[in-house]
């Protein structure tokens, strides 16, 4: 089968964040079928662009082929970015029939944040295939155009909240199926145009080779967290973005009421929230904090090693509604470390399987009263609660099962 993959951000391991087309595509590659991915040159989530001179130019990673498109660099959330969105779509229409002859996609999969590159991939979809049999499934990361309504608070009748909600309508009633991260989202989604049968609950998940040969940590990691181990202390551990959305404030707050006791919090990462953060642990004589650069994807199973409990938390979201798929919630599992879980869900992996202390979102003293009771636990305690978020995820959610469950979809 030849599988055709458009992902404005997709990334991969070296380059960084979006990881999911690429494990989806390198499992699929394994299982002997031909995938091609369409990305956009620059993104804001990955660590290293790849240098492109041309649109459409190739590039083989792990045996999956990307194809770049031009689509100008840009900072922050303003009209930069959403201008590089509609060059992606213009230049996916505008190669179009050459990506239709080359590629010869029997598949089209569209994979982003937004939802207007559900209109080209359609358009290819419907020239691609034998005898005009290419599907097309749509992929839906983020709840666009919620998200700029109900969280960046952006006006319903904004044009460009307008534009998405064409997009998420299109893409709704036209695609064959959805692929969704959000597990509780079928509702929202038949009430724009989809078709029950055609929603589809697939997550993101993990790679298990990464754990079993993990990348090693930078000298300053090793050093600070060894000597944290030896002084005895408790370590919190936290890692990914330092972000509004993270909530890491209150985390801090939270420390700041177990500060007396021989607890230590750990916060590996960047983001636009990590000045803030430092100068508020150093204005509260919060020795207790340790911040640390972030680590290659590869080494997140070495930093958590040092963990005795991993913290996950977010603002009190109202599209949590819909559910949670974090990255960082299934490698935080696979650690098999204990979670303090301060996210507003349904429900969620870490929830089924009863490896976390649930609390509520934005809620110091809960945190610290749930670091206070792992705390108190026997060592036993805690490897068992850990063990069972590992055992959760090596039964449903690596890559190598999730890729199987994708190709049922496309073969349905």
């Amino acid at each position: 089968m030849n599988i055709l993959y458009i992902d404005h951000y997709a990334g991969s391991p070296e380059m960084g964040m979006e990881f999911r087309p690429y494990y989806m595509a390198r499992e699929w590659v394994r299982l002997g079928h031909r995938v091609s991915v369409i990305a956009g040159n620059y993104s804001h989530l990955r660590t290293k662009n790849p240098p492109v001179s041309r649109d459409m130019q190739r590039q083989r990673i792990d045996g999956i082929d990307y194809y770049w498109l031009k689509t100008g660099t840009y900072e922050g959330n303003g009209p930069a970015r959403a201008l590089s969105m509609f060059r992606f779509c213009y230049r996916l229409l505008k190669w179009k029939d050459r990506i239709i002859r080359h590629l010869k996609p029997d598949v089209v999969i569209s994979s982003s944040t937004y939802p207007l590159d559900a209109y080209p991939a359609h358009c290819i979809a419907a020239g691609g295939g034998v005898n005009g049999t290419c599907r097309h499934i749509h992929e839906v990361h983020d709840m666009w155009p919620l998200t700029l309504v109900e969280i960046g608070g952006m006006p319903k009748l904004h044009p460009f909240v307008l534009c998405m909600q064409w997009g998420e309508n299109y893409a709704y009633s036209h695609a064959d199926r959805v692929v969704s991260l959000a597990g509780h989202a079928a509702g929202y989604m038949c009430r724009h145009g989809l078709k029950k049968n055609r929603f589809h609950y697939i997550p993101n998940g993990i790679d298990p080779q990464e754990w079993e040969n993990p990348a090693q940590l930078p000298g300053q990691h090793r050093q600070t967290l060894e000597q944290l181990r030896a002084s005895g202390k408790f370590l919190v551990g936290y890692f990914g973005g330092h972000a509004k959305s993270n909530c890491l404030d209150t985390l801090l707050e939270a420390a700041a009421q177990n500060r007396d006791l021989d607890i230590h919090y750990v916060l590996a990462g960047s983001g636009t929230q990590k000045a803030h953060l430092m100068r508020y642990a150093k204005e509260q004589g919060l020795s207790c904090v340790t911040f640390l650069p972030p680590v290659d994807k590869r080494a997140v199973p070495a930093l958590t090693e040092y963990f005795d409990c991993i913290y996950m938390g977010s603002k009190d979201s109202p599209l949590y509604r819909f559910g949670i798929c974090m990255n960082k919630m299934f490698d935080s599992m696979m650690a098999a470390k204990p979670l303090i879980f301060a996210l507003n869900a349904p429900s969620s992996p870490v929830t089924d399987s009863g490896c976390a202390i649930v609390v509520r979102p934005q809620r110091p003293r809960e945190i610290g009263r749930a670091v206070r009771k792992l705390k108190n636990m026997s060592e036993k305690q805690r490897n068992e609660m850990g063990k069972r978020g590992r055992d959760e995820i090596l039964c449903r959610y690596t890559y190598p099962v999730l890729a199987e469950k994708f190709l049922a979809v496309m073969e349905e």
